[in-house]
Formats: structure tokens, C-alpha cells, sequence
């Protein structure tokens, strides 16, 4: 049974409480890719797939695990943010400057041998800020796990310098049926769900880790409702623990 309890040993300050997915193991292999990878290798390994499949979670975990720096990037942040949020999260008081908070990251890095984690790259790429993180690459040789969303490979092919100092593209995968049980056994401590209907919640969800969780809420806070502690397809009835269209905004009359 996994942990539910928070990882006291969080250097990051980053949600360490993960299920044990098929994309926290592949994540883990990016990171590893990278960070054993031979000298004369470039330094930058992408991970990368869509939206509610996990990526972030596992990010995080592997941030923890791997002891990396890590970062979440925000849609409107300004290349200062971007600094600023590496120099928070390495424990280091920024420069005036940002050519000389670059110099403060790419030190830190280089003399700390740990790896940095990017996640949500997509906004900085969006932003056209991608050099800036090529050159905290090339100031301090350190490995860099680039977490994106599945069309980020075709977007980097714009800057040919970064797209060819990346070593490897590791795309995530959809939530598979060993995936929705382990959520299940992660999430649900109240009830047990049969895997019948594990099985449904897996083919609805369209192997998105996200909607799974939110399928297995649903049902918990129903069982716990209707007194159950076990819930099957026959318990479940014809119950609708699927609807993901926002309600059609009626008009009163």
C-alpha cells in the first residue's frame, strides 16, 4: 500500500504524495537518462505528453527522489520570474540583475551537481524565452528535465540550437488499468471498488490520470453517503459518476 503521508524529506517544497504510476516510473527514466548520461552528451531530456495525464505529479516526485531543483512555470510569468523562482527554490538571495542572478543559477548548479526540473516549459516556450534556459545549460553543464505537454517536441524545432541538445524525448502514457487501481488503493480509504467497475472508470476516463481521481472521488463520497463500503457495478446502478460537460445554462422563464 502506498504512503499517504507527505515525505518528510521534501527538499522542494514540492507535493511528494504520488501514486506509483506507469508515468512516475517514466520519469524517473528521463531523469536518469539525463543525469547519467556521458560528458560529451548534451544535457536535456524532455518529458512530455497531455494534459491530465500525470506529468506534473510525477515531476514532483522525481524532484523529491532525484534531490533536483524544481520549478512550475506560470502563463504570464517575465524572464526575471523564471530566475527568481530557481534562485527561491535553490535558497539563494537573487542579484539585482538578471545577468547576474544567470550567473548565480548556473554556479549553484555546477557546484552542486544537482539537476533542475522544468515543468510547464510550455509557457516559456510560449514566451519565446526558451535560449534563457539553454543558457543556464551551457553556464553550468548540469542535467535538465524539460516537463511539457504533448505538441512541446514540435514547438522546439524553432530553435534549432536547443532542439539539438536534447538528448532524449520520453513521451508520457495514458493511464493505464494497473494505473486506476493503484489511484484507487492511493485515494479511495474509505471503500473498496471492484475492479468491474475500476474498469469502466478506466475506459471513460480516456487515460487521464486526472479524471480517474475525480471518477474516484466521486464514487467514494457516494458510498459514504449510501452507507457502503464496498461498491460494484451492481451497487452503482445506473449511476452516473462520468459527466464531464459543465451543465447547459437554463433559462428562467
Amino acid at each position: 500500500m502506498p504512503q499517504r503521508g507527505m515525505d518528510f524529506n521534501n527538499q522542494n517544497g514540492v507535493d511528494t504524495n504520488t501514486a506509483p504510476l506507469t508515468n512516475v516510473s517514466l520519469c524517473i527514466k528521463a531523469m536518469l537518462r539525463v543525469k547519467e548520461r556521458a560528458r560529451h552528451l548534451p544535457g536535456f531530456v524532455c518529458f512530455y505528453g497531455p494534459s491530465g495525464w500525470g506529468k506534473s505529479k510525477a515531476a514532483a516526485y522525481v524532484a523529491n527522489k532525484q534531490h533536483a531543483y524544481y520549478i512550475e512555470c506560470k502563463e504570464r510569468w517575465p524572464r526575471k520570474a523564471v530566475f527568481l523562482a530557481i534562485l527561491r527554490d535553490m535558497g539563494i538571495e537573487p542579484a539585482k540583475t538578471q545577468y547576474e542572478m544567470l550567473e548565480q543559477v548556473c554556479r549553484q548548479l555546477a557546484s552542486s551537481g544537482r539537476p533542475l526540473i522544468v515543468d510547464e516549459f510550455d509557457h516559456l516556450v510560449n514566451r519565446g524565452y526558451v535560449e534563457m534556459i539553454r543558457d543556464i545549460y551551457e553556464g553550468s553543464g548540469a542535467a535538465i528535465l524539460l516537463v511539457g505537454e504533448e505538441m512541446l517536441p514540435q514547438k522546439l524545432k524553432r530553435w534549432e540550437r536547443f532542439y539539438g541538445r536534447v538528448l532524449d524525448w520520453i513521451p508520457a502514457q495514458p493511464a493505464d488499468f494497473d494505473d486506476c487501481r493503484s489511484l484507487a488503493q492511493f485515494y479511495c480509504d474509505r471503500v473498496t471498488i471492484k475492479d468491474e467497475l475500476l474498469a469502466v472508470l478506466h475506459k471513460r476516463s480516456r487515460g487521464s490520470a486526472r479524471r480517474i481521481v475525480v471518477y474516484l472521488d466521486r464514487v467514494q463520497d457516494w458510498a459514504g453517503q449510501s452507507g457502503l463500503d464496498v461498491v460494484g457495478l451492481q451497487e452503482a446502478g445506473d449511476r452516473d459518476f462520468y459527466e464531464d460537460e459543465a451543465p447547459k445554462r437554463s433559462l428562467l422563464l
